[in-house]
């Protein structure tokens, strides 16, 4: 019986005593980039043992707008409320004209960088980025964009390289969708010309054949990928996607201090590691001051892109 009772308390203290719980919103559709960072959080804080439980749920609409709105309205003081979000939302707060913004939640950490890839389905006649750019120029408007939310990086690179192009970027044929599944759905039936996106999103399809990728957008090529640069494929352009986690507003000090702790056990964890290499994201982890200066200086730095490209006034 005593063996029985040491044996039972040996298991009781393997667990944590104080794991907190959390709540992950994830502002989009199943399948995107800001779901599948959520989905990866709540395996990792489960699987380290640094949260007992983890839930996540989607909110999509708006590049996250309406899934922020809800999170600030509904989650002040919470400190096991968490949302994901990243630079789309930087452009779609400004493309929305969002009555709710960034500086209402309580940033937390920089999490990931990924790089934009732009493919075409496999059968598509478009073989490289110039013959992309040579329809571009020849007619804006019958060149379509498949990509995430209006306003977002997706968004974003299109304008870039019509604007590098010497096509006015505001005649870019941009077609918005709510998640990565639905983009990728229209990318794959031949609904749009092109897809951009992160390419982890496009990955598993591109391994399998069914898309090919014209350029990647980063300043370098990406391993394993066999696709030059933009800046190679002569279109002056470089931009990175990143995802960042935040708490809710109104929490204290001493909640902020615990979340962030959390995350940065995960972040250094070799189950967080290995799903970023899986995935081809890159580990860009930032926190406290640092990560909020930087996030004030993209979004200063967003606002003067999207009024280049038309899509802020």
């Amino acid at each position: 019986m005593r063996k029985l009772l040491i044996g039972a308390l040996a298991g009781i203290l393997a667990v944590p005593a104080f794991a907190a719980d959390y709540k992950i919103m994830a502002p989009a559709s199943p399948g995107g980039g800001w779901d599948q960072t959520a989905r990866t959080m709540q395996t990792v804080l489960q699987e380290e043992g640094i949260s007992g439980n983890v839930q996540v749920t989607n909110v999509p609409g708006a590049g996250g707008t309406i899934g922020l709105a809800q999170f600030v309205n509904q989650s002040k003081g919470d400190p096991e409320a968490l949302i994901v979000g990243g630079y789309v939302m930087v452009g779609a707060i400004l493309t929305n004209a969002s009555p709710v913004d960034l500086t209402m939640v309580t940033p937390i950490a920089r999490l990931t960088g990924e790089q934009e890839a732009i493919v075409v389905p496999a059968a598509s006649d478009i073989q490289t980025v110039a013959d992309l750019v040579a329809k571009l120029q020849a007619d804006p408007g019958s060149v379509s964009w498949g990509g995430g939310s209006a306003g977002g990086t997706d968004h974003i690179l299109a304008g870039l390289v019509a604007k590098a192009a010497g096509v006015d970027p505001t005649k870019v044929n941009y077609i918005a969708f709510s998640g990565g599944g639905e983009a990728l759905a229209a990318i794959l039936g031949g609904q749009v010309t092109a897809g951009v996106s992160g390419y982890g999103e496009f990955q598993s399809q591109v391994e399998a054949g069914a898309l090919r990728v014209l350029a990647v957008s980063g300043e370098e090529r990406m391993e394993g990928v066999d696709a030059p640069t933009l800046k190679e494929a002569g279109i002056d352009v470089a931009l990175e996607n990143w995802r960042m986690v935040a708490a809710a507003p109104g929490i204290t000090d001493e909640q902020k201090a615990a979340i962030t702790a959390d995350i940065e056990k995960m972040a250094q964890s070799e189950a967080w590691k290995k799903a970023l290499a899986d995935r081809g994201w890159i580990d860009s982890f930032e926190a406290g001051d640092a990560f909020t200066t930087q996030l004030q200086s993209d979004i200063e730095a967003t606002s003067g892109i999207l009024k280049e490209i038309g899509l802020v006034q």
